[in-house]
């Protein structure tokens, strides 16, 4: 005869020798779950985890993301990966959001949150391509709306395990940043993105920890050096000859070992670490270059981008 024990929340555990798993033994699903600005991407991104082989889900109240997981885990292994796009409007909303995310902390669910993010600009140039207004601009301007929503979701953005700003992405670059995010069989501990990129074109917005080499004299301003990059060994030679250049290299290299365990320890899987000067040709790509493989040597999965290496 099989037995059952009751856990109080209505839901009976098989505990006898039916040939059925116990719930315990269930694999718990892992999750991601989509949110973000509206018009920053979140259908393409739920799209590309769908071509991924993940189950979505569109649209489905905060409140009812365990449920879902728990559903996932009875699956018997079919649902294995579960993302659950939630559009974060209003306050009550917010709120199970948070309950949730407690929740399934609590429960030592594997989850992640994805946060799309774009500038004010791409946004209002997105709605108006599309004759749309925003939806929470009311009465007002769609630039109203984006602000209103931009303040709704700051702690959530904040709380984010991997923020991608789309600002100046198209559909396929969007779905290669995906895929190279979710389309691996393993997941790394800890994943670092080292970004370029020019002061005088903005600071990245998905930017975690912002890195300032303007304190180390401009190629830019060497004739024989102007023409080239970061990349350029000349370049590179000349940057890492100023002094206090190698130093600081090796300082921050040694720092970002120690952010990189909190972060392990804290289970934030991403890290966008932004090397700024102030064209974003010279010193900041022959510091990424360098610190990159310092990353990479300390089992952290590293990738370079350089912004706006090009754009002058």
């Amino acid at each position: 005869m099989t037995e059952h024990e009751n856990h109080g929340d209505g839901a009976q555990v098989n505990t006898g020798t039916s040939g059925e798993p116990p719930a315990e033994a269930a694999a718990i699903p892992e999750l991601v779950i989509i949110s973000g600005m509206s018009g920053a991407g979140r259908s393409t991104a739920a799209k590309c985890l769908e071509d991924l082989g993940w189950f979505v889900v569109d649209n489905l109240p905060p409140a009812l993301i365990p449920t879902m997981v728990d559903l996932g885990a009875r699956s018997q292994g079919n649902v294995a990966r579960i993302a659950v796009v939630v559009d974060v409007r209003g306050r009550r909303f917010f709120d199970n959001l948070r309950e949730s995310l407690a929740d399934l902390a609590a429960k030592n669910v594997k989850r992640r949150v994805l946060f799309l993010e774009a500038s004010d600009e791409a946004l209002v140039r997105r709605f108006e391509s599309v004759r749309r207004p925003h939806p929470l601009q009311g009465d007002g301007r769609i630039v109203d709306g984006i602000a209103a929503e931009r303040d709704l979701l700051r702690e959530l953005r904040g709380d984010a395990d991997l923020v991608i700003d789309t600002s100046s992405l198209n559909v396929h670059e969007l779905r290669a940043k995906m895929d190279a995010q979710f389309a691996g069989e393993e997941e790394p501990e800890l994943r670092a993105t080292v970004m370029s990129f020019g002061y005088k074109y903005g600071l990245p917005v998905d930017a975690d920890l912002v890195v300032d080499c303007r304190f180390l004299p401009n190629p830019h301003w060497v004739p024989e050096l102007r023409p080239f990059t970061g990349l350029n060994e000349e370049v590179s030679s000349y940057v890492f000859n100023q002094p206090g250049a190698k130093e600081f290299l090796d300082r921050y290299a040694e720092l970002l070992q120690l952010i990189a365990a909190g972060y392990r320890r804290e289970g934030k899987r991403y890290v966008t670490i932004a090397v700024g000067c102030t064209g974003g040709k010279h010193r900041s790509v022959a510091m990424s270059e360098r610190l990159a493989p310092r990353l990479a040597a300390e089992g952290v999965e590293t990738v370079i981008v350089h912004r706006d290496m090009g754009r002058e």
